[in-house]
């Protein structure tokens, strides 16, 4: 049960980040949620490897080069579902910032009322 509220949470940051970012552009509630659906197998099964893969210029740029590799991650969700797309790299990072901070916010309101 806490999968299915954490990606329809997942799915409205999306839409939020739509209406916000002129540069990301969703259908529809499905499509958020297909691009919520996704960006979480990404974010599970591909991110880690490129990270260890990426540590060495992370290092060096004290950390800020995983925003980089978010944004391009994001960007690569964009290319996969249909329905969804972002527009340059700046519309990619700046989505895939606002998509975490507003997941983040919205699972902690989610954890808040469970308790």
């Amino acid at each position: 049960m806490g999968i299915i509220v954490r990606l329809l949470l997942n799915a409205l940051a999306v839409l939020i980040a739509s209406q916000v970012i002129p540069q990301i552009d969703v259908e529809g509630f499905g499509t958020a949620l297909m691009v919520a659906l996704i960006l979480g197998l990404i974010n599970t099964f591909v991110r880690p490897v490129l990270v260890f893969l990426t540590l060495p210029i992370s290092l060096l740029t004290l950390g800020l080069f995983i925003f980089v590799l978010n944004a391009l991650l994001f960007w690569l969700t964009g290319a996969l579902v249909s329905g969804f797309e972002v527009e340059g790299f700046l519309g990619a990072l700046l989505g895939s910032i606002l998509v975490s901070v507003i997941s983040w916010l919205l699972n902690g309101i989610w954890k808040g009322l469970r308790t």
